[in-house]
């Protein structure tokens, strides 16, 4: 991955309402969810929901196949791991592997 893909990817994910479709999409993986459950377990307006949903298929940060009458969505893993993947590919100097260890340390982010 780029920094210029990565750059789209964080600006998709750059809204509260985004985010929190990202991360519902990611718990009901892989099955995905159509628009209208999406809605409601977000509480809010289809019509919002969808210019949301366009952004983030358009970013290739979700996936979307039509069934019947519905369309249904899915976060692309792909693409999650890979984003992943960039931001801590220089995590301790190359070696990432060690850098989870240490992550669970008090001291190194504030959780509260």
């Amino acid at each position: 991955m780029d920094k210029q893909l990565a750059t789209k990817l964080f600006e998709s994910l750059a809204s509260e309402i985004r985010l929190d479709v990202f991360r519902l999409l990611v718990k009901n993986a892989p099955a995905g969810l159509v628009a209208g459950e999406i809605a409601t377990l977000l509480a809010m307006p289809p019509t919002n929901l969808s210019f949301h949903l366009k952004a983030m298929t358009h970013a290739g940060l979700i996936n979307v196949t039509q069934e019947g009458r519905y369309q249904r969505y899915r976060a692309n893993l792909t693409v999650m791991q890979s984003l992943i993947d960039y931001l801590t590919a220089e995590c301790c100097s190359g070696h990432s592997e060690q850098c989870f260890d240490t992550a669970m340390d008090s001291t190194c982010c504030n959780t509260d």
